[in-house]
């Protein structure tokens, strides 16, 4: 049976379970788990991190833990009883868990290391911590290494800042606000900056002295000098280097290492230096001959320098190389170092250009022991302390020190007897009391040893050495006494053997008789001869004798007369030796009590130091003195030791203070001292009044608190003496004492004037004497004395007097002291203090002060509710005091943190940092009041307002600043607790006040800006960053949801219901909080959301009563949303919860629901769809534009929002925003031409008007014209940069036209001249042919904008398909791509992920006319091939029926899919989503048919440019013929002969007939022109060729047999071969006539459209090769033929790309009608694949596969039977006979519309006509018309022309016509309609050069076609650029350039001028049943 638990609560899971149990919860190693129940050895329960599973698990697997238990039962928590260190980091660790995995997956490899070694380290000292072994200091120590770990990480991964105290975390509800502030504050403070160091360190590393000339060894001497003082700073560091530079010692590195320690902050400055001086150990000269002699000398080397400032900028640890500079006389070497820093550059050199020093030098901060816990591998490996001459900048009690440094300065010696000066060398020893040398007391420095004795360095030949040697004596104290230093003189001659001879000595004893040590300063000392070293063996011989030049007695002429003498300056730094007299004369004064009168005047004169090392002996001296004659020396003692007292103020001494404090409480016996103190100070306080120096009393005063602890304390001694005596006395003293200080301060003075100054001394350290009194007197006493003598001082004192402030800060120090924590006596003190603030608070003057104050008074109450102290009778105690507060200082505190929040933040770092302290110190206190409020103090509150405006002020006042609290810059940004706790305080104050405004503002009352302000601060509280617990991890949702609840859903009901009391008034608030109230329902809480929805439905009611419908509703809706979603605000289930998918829980159904039952519902529902629409666009936007996007995807949603603004809401603000912002995203993305597309829509929103506009993103205010010019130039600019320059020259002529109108002849000449730089650039810039892509993008994963549609892309320059591929799987990482062509089923469409098919297309260029006239330049059509493309075609072959393997021809159909875009690309996008797709399928023999056409017409192409010596060359023809002839001999022709030729077929297909015929006569044809190609071809052929010639006109002949032709037909002989690029040669409007021998006769035959194609691929029989064949490139003749790449392609044009040549052209009436500017599209193809053979790589290319990688101009590439997948069926469209019945068209041509004109094109060869029928199965998406044949049509039938034939064939491929895309038939071309008739010419009635009648065309045809009518159902896309009434061009125009029809466009484009006219009026062609956009409202001129 299963039984509650009742102890075992918690524990953590030890080993891994499965579960595998009925009802078994699976446990992994390490969760924690709460028990609920346990039964026989299992317990039920759930882990922490997800509590909604419960279930069953053993109860061996758990380790139990201690737990304490809060509310019991259904919903307890269990909180673990352990060290809450261990819990922080415990959950910690847990939280960087999650985040750690993901910081490698964001490849934060840095951070990831970092946090990973942090981590273990946490989890080591965790496990310290728990086995529980250590020491209660090391665990401290532990402790504030992971609480400093854990605080490094939470910084690092940007989590919130925890307040600890003593390293556990606070709860924040268990202190006060105030304190949890301080507390944050103080972490913050610690993190942010840390206080500068006072001490500093210098740590030196001597690493090597590279120099050429070495070979002895060294000494380096290092040490710190101040070059303003021109004297050492530190004691010296000792190295000594071997023969190589190197360390003598390099295992011992505190010999090459030290610390220059204790360098005060003003040491770093830029004249204190490093000094090194090096010192060679050798031969006197340092060239001299080895042999000479073994003595070794030290000699001067040379010297470094180096400023520390240069340390301070240098790197942490940077390794300096010194330069080594010498003396030029050595006689200088003393002052070497002060030369090179004074850059006296004649006295020294370098030493060698090679000298060097090679030292590590870094600074380092703060204390010793804090270095020694930072560097601890510095202090472990070992370093030397070098210690600073002299005390550091801090003295600390218990110092121990006692060096005596002696400098070498100089001497002067006589010659003796020499003719030239002596090398003189000294040797220093030091000796006991008993004349023995003390051994290892002699230090040159630190970093060696001390040794015996010591040597100086000799200079050569000098009898004035100076050598500025520092060496250090330690001697113990002990040993001072007795001692002295001897100097022996020794000349060391450089002959003789180099021995050393004496000849005299000096010596100084350390301690003079009377106890003093030798004086610090220089010492001449007497030189005494002496040449003997025996001599100086007994030394109380010579002791007796006078040492110094000073102390000789006057008589000792003898002496005093000798120039011999010798200097040295001595320098003791000891803590326990005195060198003062005085000192000594006061300490001794009961043996000399006559002095004591002298010695204590001179005590303020002794140097502090002196004093304090003997601290306790003076105090004893003072009060000994006091007690045996307090009469006579009371005064002078009460002096003195005020002087002491305040000499331990000074920050060098201010450690010794606890000295004193020790003495007083331990060692001080003065029982009688009180009185004589109390008297002398009360003697002084009266005298202040009338005293004119107050300078002593002021020091008098500065002692008050020391003094106060004498008296109390000699009066505890006094009272425990005698049993308490004389109280009374005592008592009264001090009352008297009191009074006087109370006169004193209740004088009114001046604020500069002296009194006023004495009564500030006393205010400051008035509060330092409350504690003492405290210990004699009651609580209520002192506080009664604290009240009084705050009170007496003077009320009205001025705002700038000084006192004011120090009044300030003795309150404070009142507050804080112990003194104020005491209930009882805060209740006698606080009126006092709040009167102060109130004061202060009201004039905003100190407020910091204020702010410290405040922050004092609320932490203690906060302690005193929460504490144990409170007891039931205290409570009322704290509530007065809070109601206290309440009433003096609520207003007066929301008032000034409104002052300083609106003020304008100081400059300078240090004042901003104040400025912020204080007001988050109000803030705090604010918080802390309002939290500590109860009802009761609310109600009291809004009573005491006398008046409403009173209140209604109030609530302004608080309301306001509640939003200020809110702001995200109100606290740091990691301040979460403090944010949390502030809301909470926030959303209970609302709560109380949100009752007042009902109350008091409501009806007839209602104020609107107090419900404003409400309202206002509601929203800004919801959305408020800190409360989106969607955002936190889920344990710190946990924690805030335990704690606070979700504190938005509380407001959220507020707002509901506060707006539910408004009734009437609620009209105040439409449309105005709609903005508002949709930004809180943005926010992801379906609670929240559910309460706000209703609200707009509330509104929509209100306004539609008002004003009959809700525009202004729907227009903010719209505009708040757009703003809202930009920020990154919403949701997709926020889209669900507009349009109420979800039906939505509460009292209220959904909002549409809601609408759903109202009158005026129908609206209600658009806006909501509408409001719908918008934001999936605007959540995609919002996706989109996030960092890292890719530019392809922001641009296509920009595009899709941007059409949504322009056709859905009408909204032109919104539309011309997102134009700029799509127009900025292509010139990131340089998309140059897309760019101008998309300034173009704004360009043509505008007129050429004088309309003012204005100021309006980055546009001035100016004139609508202006603006308009601006755009033209911008968008030129662009065209020119996107090489797009045709569209270019449209708009410089518009331009132009308007300069001319205005007489601007100026700018109308640079305008021409941009306009002829375009012309220039088409003719001689080369432009690359981008490659078109389609690609579906299906599945719901994909944004809305993209999901289930196909789109057609233009590639980037050079980007091929597997390129291209690549680019959009990197775009949609998580996308799958597709391996096929067909189109998906719904599965996929429905599928939740993203799949992409790709593949490319080719496009069909609309402008025909213009490819297909001839000697038109390759750089003019190449723009026409590429641009303005509407369509797009891909190709795929297929075996229908069995498979002949003999030959697959006869089964090998293509089936053909034609897309139409939307809008014509290029234009604002680089892709358009497919608007229709059509499917044809090509017949066998039409797919023949198609393939030899094509290699007919590359064939023209390349003679024909081999004739006008175009190619530079003759490859290509010479492989084009070798491929066609070697393909048609091995069987190429052959096998279409055997598939179509035979009777089997011929008798099966009837009606295939005249296509069999036109298959023959195409052969017949190809061979003609072969034949023709071959007599060209031998004509250029290079010798070297000659035989490869030969062998082509032999393989000729044997085609031509295989074929049957003995001669060719007549019609095939006459007809002159057509050349689409035209030979420059031929007159433009004649049939050229040069390829028939016979040369004149022209024959009438149809000509076809030519496409520009081959085949690249070998067509042999087999099945692999014709796949490889239909999967293989194609690429232009001209563009791989003609070797030099023409200035419109690249050589590196597609290999999988289908030549735009291919397509035919619509006259350019048609080209410009506005029903095909519609909706025409563009794109370009891959290779199709056979989806037997090649399944993938059409989409996906094999880099190997040998069909693509084939080199385009292989020999054996083929003209024969293949289906080119590069040629859609239009292309090679044949004109249709009347023998055609028309009723296999599924679709009418809807370009024939009833404006259609006369046509006009080039003539072209006709060719013979053939019949046959259209291609099988076509598949169409478009309706079936009703009326399909020309003969039912009313059209009379009438004889073509040969012209229009011609022409019939040049416009089959009109997009026009797109019945022939839809159906697959052949197009039909206008002159197909007029050859109904079935009337055909004769061959012969042409004349050979035609020329073309003006025909009118029927326009009846097109009636029955549903395309017009489809076209109207959608609004045209907006992009057309000259939709508006302008004089149309004929040139070929971008689409949204385009065109309307001219009647009777000429054949070339006219002069502009002809056409222009000057007002840019329409002259009203365009189709009338073309929908226009919706116009927009003219408020353009705001814009």
């Amino acid at each position: 049976m299963w039984i509650p638990t009742e102890h075992e609560k918690y524990g953590v899971v030890l080993a891994s379970f499965r579960g595998t149990v009925q009802h078994g919860l699976p446990l992994e190693i390490g969760d924690t788990v709460q028990i609920l129940e346990k039964c026989e050895g299992w317990y039920r329960g759930f882990i922490l991190k997800n509590p909604n599973v419960k279930g069953i698990f053993p109860s061996s697997y758990i380790h139990l833990k201690n737990a304490h238990v809060k509310n019991k039962g259904q919903f307890e928590t269990v909180i673990p009883v352990e060290d809450s260190v261990i819990t922080e980091m415990t959950s910690t660790l847990r939280d960087w868990g999650a985040m750690w995995k993901q910081l490698y997956v964001k490849n934060e490899g840095d951070l990831f290391h970092r946090l990973w070694h942090v981590m273990n380290e946490i989890l080591d000292l965790r496990r310290q911590v728990l086995v529980g072994h250590l020491t209660h200091d090391r665990m401290r120590d532990v402790k504030q290494h992971i609480t400093a770990r854990l605080d490094w990480g939470n910084e690092q991964l940007g989590l919130d800042l925890v307040p600890r105290r003593e390293f556990s975390m606070v709860d924040p509800d268990e202190i006060s606000v105030t304190e949890l502030y301080r507390l944050m504050e103080h972490r913050h403070r610690k993190k942010e900056t840390p206080a500068p160091a006072s001490t500093h360190h210098l740590f030196v590393h001597m690493k090597s002295l590279m120099s050429a000339n070495l070979g002895e060894e060294l000494e380096v001497f290092f040490h710190i000098y101040d070059g303003r003082e021109n004297r050492p700073l530190s004691e010296r560091f000792f190295v000594r280097l071997n023969k190589s530079g190197l360390p003598k010692s390099p295992e011992k590195t505190e010999r090459q290492c030290t610390l220059f320690v204790d360098l005060g902050s003003s040491d770093l400055r830029k004249d204190v230096y490093i000094v090194v001086h090096i010192i060679r150990i050798g031969r006197m000269g340092a060239g001299e001959k080895k042999n000479l002699c073994s003595v070794q000398y030290r000699r001067p080397f040379g010297c470094a320098v180096v400023s520390i400032a240069d340390l301070l900028t240098a790197d942490s640890k940077d390794d300096h190389l010194l330069k080594v500079y010498a003396c030029n006389t050595e006689s200088e070497w003393h002052q070497i170092h002060e030369n090179i820093i004074k850059k006296a550059n004649s006295r020294y050199n370098l030493s060698g250009s090679n000298t060097g020093l090679a030292v590590a030098l870094q600074l380092l901060h703060g204390d010793i022991e804090q270095l020694r816990r930072e560097y601890m591998v510095l202090f472990t490996r070992g370093v030397s302390i070098t210690r600073k001459l002299g005390f550091s900048d801090v003295i600390m009690p218990g110092e121990m020190r006692n060096d005596l440094y002696v400098t070498l300065e100089k001497g002067e010696f006589e010659k003796g007897g020499k003719s030239v000066a002596r090398n003189v060398e000294i040797t220093v020893y030091v000796l006991d009391i008993d004349g023995q040398i003390l051994k290892s007391h002699v230090a040159a420095g630190s970093g060696e040893p001390g040794a015996d004795e010591y040597h100086s360095l000799v200079l050569y030949h000098n009898n004035s050495p100076r050598w500025a040697e520092q060496i250090k004596l330690p001697i113990p104290v002990d040993m001072f006494r007795g001692s002295h230093v001897r100097f022996e003189f020794r000349h060391c001659s450089t002959k003789d053997k180099g021995e050393k001879k004496l000849f005299g000595y000096s010596f100084v004893p350390l301690m003079q008789e009377d106890g003093r040590t030798l004086p610090d300063g220089t010492h001449e000392l007497i030189i005494h001869k002496c040449e003997e070293n025996t001599n100086l063996a007994d030394c109380s011989r010579y002791l007796k004798q006078p040492f110094s030049k000073a102390n000789l007695p006057s008589n000792n002429q003898t002496l005093k007369g000798t120039k011999e003498s010798f200097w040295i300056t001595s320098f003791l730094c000891s803590t326990k030796l005195t060198q003062n007299g005085d000192m000594l004369d006061l300490l001794k004064w009961r043996a000399h009590p006559e002095r004591i009168n002298d010695s204590l005047s001179k005590l303020k004169e002794i140097d502090g130091s002196e004093i304090v090392k003997f601290l306790q002996d003076t105090l004893d001296t003072l009060f000994g003195i006091l007690d045996e004659s307090s009469q006579r020396y009371g005064l002078k003692v009460f002096d003195s030791l005020v002087h002491i007292i305040n000499l331990l103020q000074d920050s060098k001494f201010q450690h010794f203070k606890p000295v004193m404090d020790t003495y007083i409480e331990s060692h001080f016996a003065g029982a009688l001292s009180y009185r004589d103190l109390i008297k002398v100070l009360k003697w002084y306080v009266d005298r202040i009044v009338d005293a004119e120096h107050q300078d002593h009393i002021q020091q008098v005063l500065k002692a008050t608190e020391y003094i106060f602890k004498y008296i109390i304390q000699s009066r505890r001694l006094f009272s425990l003496a005698t049993g308490g005596q004389n109280e009374e006395e005592f008592r009264v003293c001090i009352h008297e004492l009191f009074m006087s200080i109370r006169f004193f301060l209740s004088q009114e003075n001046k604020g500069t004037s002296p009194v006023a100054q004495t009564q500030a001394v006393f205010l400051r350290t008035f509060p330092l004497v409350y504690g003492e009194l405290l210990k004699i007197f009651t609580v209520r006493e002192v506080a009664g004395f604290v009240r009084e003598t705050l009170g007496s001082l003077p009320t009205t004192v001025h705002a700038d007097c000084p006192l004011e402030a120090v009044k300030l800060q003795c309150i404070a120090k009142t507050v804080e002291s112990q003194l104020y924590i005491n209930p009882e006596s805060r209740c006698i003190l606080l009126p006092v203090v709040l009167r102060v603030l109130q004061a202060h608070m009201q004039e905003q003057r100190d407020l910091v002060m204020c702010a410290r104050i405040l922050t004092s008074m609320l932490s203690l109450i906060k302690k005193e509710e929460n504490g144990t102290a409170v007891s039931v009778k205290e409570e009322p105690v704290v509530s007065e005091e809070v109601e206290l507060i309440v009433e003096s200082l609520l207003g007066v505190l929301l008032r000034t943190i409104l002052e300083i929040s609106n003020r304008p933040q100081p400059a300078g770092p240090t004042m901003r940092l104040q400025f912020q302290d204080v007001t988050g110190e109000f803030v705090a206190c604010l918080l802390a009041l309002l939290r500590q409020m109860s009802d009761r103090h609310y109600q009291q509150l809004l009573q005491a307002f006398s008046s409403k405006d009173n209140l209604r002020d109030f609530l302004l006042q608080i309301f306001t600043v509640f939003r200020i609290l809110i702001r995200p810059e109100m606290f740091p940004k990691d301040w979460t607790v403090m944010r949390l706790v502030t809301n909470n305080v926030i959303i209970t104050t609302v709560l109380y006040l949100s009752d007042a405004l009902r109350k008091n503002f409501l009806n007839d009352k209602f104020d609107y800006k107090v419900w404003d302000s409400y309202f206002y601060l509601s929203v800004i509280f919801i959305n408020q960053p800190c409360l989106q617990l969607e955002s936190f991890s889920p344990s710190k949702r946990k924690k805030i949801l335990e704690k606070y609840g979700d504190m938005r859903v509380m407001m959220g009901c507020e707002i509901f219901s506060m707006w539910q009391n408004l009734g009437e008034h609620k009209l105040n608030f439409i449309p105005a909080m709609i903005g508002p109230f949709l930004e809180v329902t943005l926010v992801p809480q379906p609670d929240l959301r559910n309460v706000m929805i209703p609200i707009f439905h509330d509104m929509m009611d209100w306004e539609q009563r008002r004003s009959g419908n809700f525009k202004q509703v729907e227009a903010k809706l719209i505009d708040k949303l757009d703003s809202l979603m930009s920020e990154g605000k919403g949701d997709e289930t926020y889209r669900e919860l507009f349009n109420s998918i979800i039906p939505l829980f509460g009292p209220y159904p959904s909002l549409l629901k809601k609408i759903e039952r109202e009158t005026w519902r129908e609206s209600g529902i658009s806006l909501i769809a509408t409001v719908t629409r918008l934001m999936e666009r605007l959540l995609d936007y919002r996706d989109c534009m996030k960092l890292g996007e890719v530019d392809g995807k922001k641009i296509g949603c920009t595009v899709s929002l941007l059409n949504f603004y322009k056709t859905e809401l009408n909204k032109e603000e919104m539309y011309i925003r997102y134009i700029h912002k799509l127009y900025d995203l292509h010139l990131k993305a340089q998309n140059y031409t897309e760019a101008s597309y998309t300034l173009l829509l704004y360009d043509e929103l505008l007129e050429w008007s004088d309309r003012p506009l204005r100021e309006f993103l980055n546009y001035p205010m100016q004139s609508e014209w202006q603006r308009k010019e601006y755009l033209h130039l911008t968008i030129v600019q662009n065209f020119d940069r996107g090489k797009c320059w045709e569209n270019g020259i449209i708009l410089c002529r518009e331009l132009a036209d308007q300069y001319e109108s205005y007489y601007d002849y100026r700018n109308l000449s640079k305008m021409r001249m941009m306009e002829a730089s375009l012309y220039d650039k088409i003719m001689d810039q080369q432009r690359l042919e981008p490659e078109f892509f389609r690609v579906g993008f299906y599945g719901k994963k994909f944004p809305f904008f993209l999901r289930n549609k196909e789109f057609v892309c233009r590639g980037h320059d050079y980007e091929r398909l597997e390129a291209f591929q690549q680019r959009m799987l990197n775009e949609f990482p998580h996308a799958i791509a597709m391996q096929h062509v067909n189109q998906p089923d719904q599965t996929i469409y429905q599928a939740e992920a993203q799949y992409l098919q790709i593949y490319a297309v080719t496009p069909i260029p609309e402008s025909q006319d213009v490819l297909q006239r001839d000697g038109v330049p390759d750089n003019i059509k190449s723009f026409y091939k590429f641009n303005h493309i509407w369509r797009f075609r891909y190709d795929r072959p297929f075996h229908k029926g069995t498979k002949d393997k003999e030959n697959e021809f006869k089964s090998l159909w293509v089936e053909r899919t034609t897309l139409t875009l939307v809008q014509s690309l290029p234009g604002i996008s680089r892709w358009f989503e497919v608007d229709k797709r059509e499917l044809v399928e090509v017949s066998p023999l039409e797919n023949a048919i198609e393939v030899i056409e094509n290699k007919n017409l590359q064939l023209r192409t390349l003679i024909t440019q081999c004739q006008s010596r175009q190619m530079q060359n003759i490859n290509p023809l010479t492989m084009c013929l070798n491929g066609v002839i070697d393909a048609a001999v091995n069987g190429g022709l052959a096998r279409y002969q055997e598939a179509f030729f035979v009777k089997d077929y011929v008798m099966n297909h009837p009606e295939d007939g005249e296509k069999i015929g036109r298959l023959r006569e195409l052969m017949f044809e190809q061979a003609h022109i072969l034949e023709y190609g071959l007599a060209v071809h031998e004509k250029f052929v290079p010798q070297d060729m000659r035989p490869l010639h030969k062998k082509l006109v032999d393989q000729f002949h044997l085609m031509k047999s295989s074929l049957g032709i003995q001669e060719f037909p007549a019609y095939v002989r006459a007809s002159p071969v057509h050349f689409t690029n035209g030979s420059p040669r031929t007159c433009r409007n004649s049939v050229p006539n040069i390829i028939s021998p016979d040369g004149g006769r022209g024959v009438t035959r149809r000509s076809y459209p030519a496409v520009n194609r081959y085949s690249s691929s070998s067509l042999s029989s087999q099945a692999s090769n014709e796949v490889s064949n239909i999967t293989g490139q194609s690429e232009s003749s001209d563009e791989v033929f003609n070797m030099q790449p023409s200035p419109s392609t690249s050589s590196l044009s597609s290999n999988h790309s289908a030549s735009p040549n291919v397509t035919s052209s619509a006259p350019s009436s048609a080209r410009g009608s506005p029903q095909m500017a519609e909706k025409h599209k563009h794109s370009r193809e891959n290779a199709c694949l056979s989806p037997r053979e090649r399944p993938v790589s059409a989409i996906f290319p094999n880099p190997m596969d040998p069909a693509q990688r084939a080199p385009s101009h292989q020999i054996g590439d083929t003209t024969l039977p293949r289906s080119d997948p590069n040629l859609s069926a239009p292309d090679k469209v044949r004109p249709t006979p009347s023998s055609w019945s028309l009723d296999s068209v599924k679709e009418g041509p809807p370009s024939f519309s009833d404006s259609v004109g006369k046509l006009l094109c080039p003539p072209v060869p006709p060719r013979p006509p053939y019949s046959g029928s259209s291609a099988k199965n076509m598949r169409s998406q478009s309706p079936v018309s009703a009326s399909r044949s020309p003969q039912k049509t009313t059209v009379p039938p009438f004889t073509p022309s040969p012209t229009e034939c011609q022409s019939a064939s040049l416009v089959s491929n009109s997009p026009v016509l797109s019945g022939s895309y839809s159906s697959g038939i052949s197009s039909l071309s206008r002159c197909s309609v007029s050859e109904a008739s079935g009337t055909e010419l004769p061959a012969g009635d042409h004349p050979p050069h035609p020329l073309p009648p003006p025909t009118t065309l029927p326009n009846s045809v097109s009636s029955s076609s549903d395309e017009p009518i489809r076209r109207e159902n959608k609004t045209p896309p907006p992009y057309s650029v000259y939709e508006r009434n302008n004089p149309r061009r004929p040139v070929p125009l971008p689409h949204s350039l385009s065109i309307p029809p001219q009647t009777d466009p000429p054949a070339l484009p006219p002069k502009p001028h002809q056409l222009r006219t000057g007002s840019m009026k329409l002259d009203g062609t365009a189709d009338p049943r073309v929908p226009r956009p919706r116009p927009l409202p003219r408020k353009v001129s705001q814009l």
